[in-house]
């Protein structure tokens, strides 16, 4: 039973009141009633739900109320966790893109830790036995090669097989338009699951409604799935998330140009994996002569240990003062710059050769069908290439519509 007094849940009510949308600066704002409030910390509308219940929490370093971890709130408040569940990075954001991610015990709270991105992707049976409910509570930037979206969905069949409800508390998404092609199921891999575009556009509680509703959990399966819907949030809303989502998104900047550059994970390119502004520099050793900004990647043990160029220089542009929220209200991928480096690239039979990189993979995974390379190196425009995402573009938004919970 929750042993929760007056007292300490209205502590928590007053924290999480005082805890306002990031400013620009990343400073809080004042109390207003139009600032973003995140379903974590709406605790007065979940924690009694909990009462009786034994929890388990897929959950990591972006699951806070407040300024603190939620599971530690969530523990003082006397909910009965008995399981957290890491996805990729882990718990406490400390593993790198793609690297396995053991089963540990949080030296803090003594709960275990199951990895969700090691040996297992799925909770065992006898870890569902031992819970009546889940909670999900994990921050997306909404990409679809961002992983996040693959975990809540293989949570929501765990679910479903084993007749658990889970808990969303939802979050904003960064990256709340709609934009890119719709991946061509050919395609399907660890980094792209689902007929959906670059940037889906949707909330990690929409995307659980569209999952359901689309019937694309395995064997259509439908998970009891109850939302905790963020306040004051709309899609065009420029967000700052508080806390960095993953270890190579460490700023605002490397998250909202995180959409346009992780395509050049398919490339000789590199994305600044390596450096400490991942996401946010672009360039190549060929490039020397080009471009007078440089930067030179070596291992980062917790963020790349081999990155692409490691310890050689590479050539190419600074993005790290780059108009992001206008990149942002623009509503789409920005694609001049992999046109503007395939055509400084000296060696183009190299360009699309990702092989060296120990990061995303081919270029048909991540922008989601083997058009899209051969439209770069034919020189086609923009604009004609934005034309051969329709209608399915067009489709999905559409269809999008009827899981939206925001405007």
């Amino acid at each position: 039973m929750i042993q929760m007094t007056n007292t300490l849940l209205v502590m928590l009510i007053m924290l999480s009141s005082c805890m306002g949308e990031r400013g620009k600066s990343g400073e809080t704002k004042a109390l207003d009633n139009n600032r973003v409030i995140t379903g974590a910390d709406q605790i007065e509308a979940y924690v009694p739900y909990l009462e009786g219940k034994r929890v388990g929490m897929v959950i990591n370093q972006t699951s806070i109320i407040g300024d603190k971890l939620s599971v530690d709130s969530l523990l003082t408040l006397g909910v009965d966790i008995k399981t957290i569940f890491g996805p990729e990075h882990g718990f406490r954001q400390d593993a790198s893109n793609g690297a396995a991610v053991g089963d540990e015990i949080d030296p803090k709270t003594g709960i275990a830790i199951v990895s969700l991105y090691g040996k297992n992707r799925k909770p065992s049976k006898a870890q569902m036995d031992s819970l009546d409910i889940v909670i999900f509570d994990v921050q997306d930037v909404g990409c679809r090669f961002y992983t996040y979206i693959n975990t809540l969905a293989e949570i929501m069949e765990t679910c479903a097989a084993y007749d658990k409800k889970l808990l969303i508390l939802d979050r904003p998404n960064p990256n709340g338009f709609v934009d890119g092609p719709i991946l061509d199921m050919r395609f399907k891999s660890g980094i792209g699951k689902f007929p959906i575009p670059i940037t889906h556009g949707m909330t990690i509680g929409e995307f659980a409604h569209m999952l359901n509703g689309e019937g694309w959990l395995t064997d259509g399966v439908q998970c009891d799935i109850k939302v905790i819907p963020v306040k004051n949030y709309s899609h065009d809303l420029y967000y700052e998330l508080p806390v960095s989502p993953s270890p190579n998104l460490n700023s605002q900047a490397s998250i909202i140009l995180y959409p346009s550059l992780c395509l050049f994970e398919g490339t000789i390119i590199s994305q600044g994996r390596g450096t400490y502004m991942p996401f946010t520099v672009l360039g190549a050793p060929e490039l020397k002569g080009q471009y007078e900004f440089s930067f030179n990647p070596v291992s980062l043990p917790g963020m790349s240990e081999t990155p692409l160029h490691q310890d050689n220089v590479c050539y190419g542009v600074d993005l790290r003062k780059y108009d992001i929220e206008a990149l942002h209200k623009s509503g789409k991928v920005n694609l001049q710059w992999m046109i503007e480096f395939y055509e400084a690239f000296p060696e183009k039979e190299r360009f699309f050769d990702s092989s060296q990189s120990k990061a995303m993979g081919r270029i048909e995974a991540l922008i989601g069908n083997d058009v899209f390379k051969k439209q770069i190196m034919d020189g086609v425009s923009e604009t004609e290439i934005r034309e051969s995402w329709e209608p399915g573009l067009s489709h999905y938004k559409e269809m999008r519509k009827q899981y939206l919970l925001y405007p």
